[in-house]
């Protein structure tokens, strides 16, 4: 299967490097983008060329996307990919076209049939090796080889974990606004390797990721009754999750993967549940008469932050993993809902709605430091890339004169800068970024 891959990464070779002082300084505003010349790898064999191409572009469009990286243009290289194999680079000739950083590699063929990808990382100033890793593979794997190299390249020059070698999932989209069709579908974080969950007859909503990554828990009408599910992506098993009496929704996994958390609908109220997956076990964390839902864990597991009516409007508030010490957060003016924590515990992500707009923000679990950072007609759902440094969510508008309308998939950086779509074959919403894969 596409998701089984660490079987194809025999192991990782550490190529021993000097260090050297090339870093971005991430902690600002808008950035500087870094020169970096990324070149063709050498190819041992004339079958290997496509992969020696292939790879290196996958790690410089991978890296441009990040808004942090500027790839040079081929067309300008002076030296050519067999002369840094065998020589070693040329610095001069890679400072006259400005590039910063190098980035050179190999693919070669083992003795028994497997590929062997090897990268390094120069610095063109102190003439200096910053890294140098080499995989084991199979030609099928190549775009995760390359998510994986883009890692390491980002890691080693911003100082932060990278967030290429992942997935997303989502709710695909198709058909007119009273009949709308929506399916699980899951992707590599660049677009590719699309493929659907479940079927198209079956309404599904806000998917989430398990901390291993292998397991999603969403919402589904099947039935016709809201419920929560757990789905395995190796398998496709699809396991419903409690035998609740009312409503079940807005389900996300406890950073350890052992639980649960979502919304119980009864009687016309809703509070906050917790299921523990190993003893099937529920506890209730609130007890309001106002509605309480969409709970997010701190990476820690130790608070939770989830939205709410009980003050008069919809506001977001945290509690103690136990459902104690409730504290509101939020007391800007409009209304505020969608929270989720980011896997560094600085931030909350949210979605604030005011005078007609829909906005998406950051505040820190205090309450302090609200920041609005994308709004439209309708941008709802953030999740965060692994790293906390991206945010991906959707955005909604009318269609066809308001007969119909279109929901895309964006992502945007932390700063508010470098806002871009994502791909998909048909309109997406509710998306959330899986852990890096294991």
């Amino acid at each position: 299967m596409r998701f089984i891959l660490l079987t194809l990464l025999a192991f990782m070779v550490v190529v021993p490097s000097a260090h050297a002082q090339l870093e971005i300084d991430i902690t600002t505003g808008k950035l500087e983008a870094l020169p970096i010349a990324i070149s063709a790898f050498y190819p041992e064999a004339p079958e290997l060329a496509d992969l020696a191409r292939d790879v290196p572009q996958i790690v410089a469009s991978n890296l441009e996307g990040s808004g942090l990286f500027a790839p040079i243009n081929r067309q300008g290289f002076i030296q050519t990919p067999d002369s840094i194999h065998k020589d070693n680079p040329r610095f001069g000739e890679w400072r006259a076209i400005n590039a910063q950083a190098l980035v050179s590699g190999s693919v070669t063929k083992t003795a028994d049939g497997r590929t062997r990808v090897e990268f390094r990382l120069w610095d063109v100033f102190t003439q200096q090796q910053l890294i140098g890793m080499a995989y084991m593979t199979t030609p099928q794997n190549w775009r995760r080889i390359a998510h994986i190299i883009s890692d390491e390249i980002y890691k080693r020059i911003t100082g932060e974990n990278g967030y290429f070698d992942t997935r997303i999932v989502y709710i695909a989209e198709e058909g007119a606004p009273n009949k709308r069709i929506k399916r699980l579908a899951i992707m590599d974080q660049d677009g590719y390797n699309h493929k659907y969950l479940t079927p198209a007859g079956e309404l599904v909503l806000t998917p989430r990721f398990s901390p291993t990554a292998q397991e999603i828990t969403y919402m589904s009408y099947r039935g016709g009754k809201p419920r929560v599910y757990l789905y395995n992506i190796d398998t496709g098993r699809q396991e419903l999750l409690g035998n609740f009496p009312g409503m079940t929704f807005a389900p996300r996994f406890s950073p350890d993967g052992n639980k649960v958390i979502m919304s119980l609908s009864k009687n016309g109220n809703s509070d906050i549940h917790e299921l523990d997956l190993r003893t099937r076990r529920s506890r209730q964390l609130t007890s309001h008469s106002g509605i309480d839902t969409a709970p997010s864990y701190a990476p820690d597991g130790k608070r939770i932050v989830f939205e709410s009516d009980r003050g008069g409007s919809q506001q977001l508030y945290t509690m103690t993993k136990s459902g104690g010490d409730v504290r509101r957060i939020t007391f800007g003016k409009g209304r505020y809902a969608n929270p989720v924590w980011s896997p560094r515990g600085d931030l909350i992500a949210f979605t604030k709605m005011l005078k007609g707009q829909f906005y998406i923000g950051v505040i820190r679990p205090d309450g302090s430091g609200e920041r609005l950072i994308t709004r439209a007609y309708h941008v709802e759902g953030p999740s965060w890339s692994p790293n906390g440094r991206v945010l991906t969510y959707f955005k909604e508008r009318p269609t066809n004169g308001g007969r119909s309308r279109s929901a895309k998939l964006y992502t945007i950086d932390l700063t508010g800068y470098n806002e871009q779509i994502l791909k998909t074959p048909r309109d997406g919403s509710d998306p959330a970024w899986s852990p890096v894969n294991p």
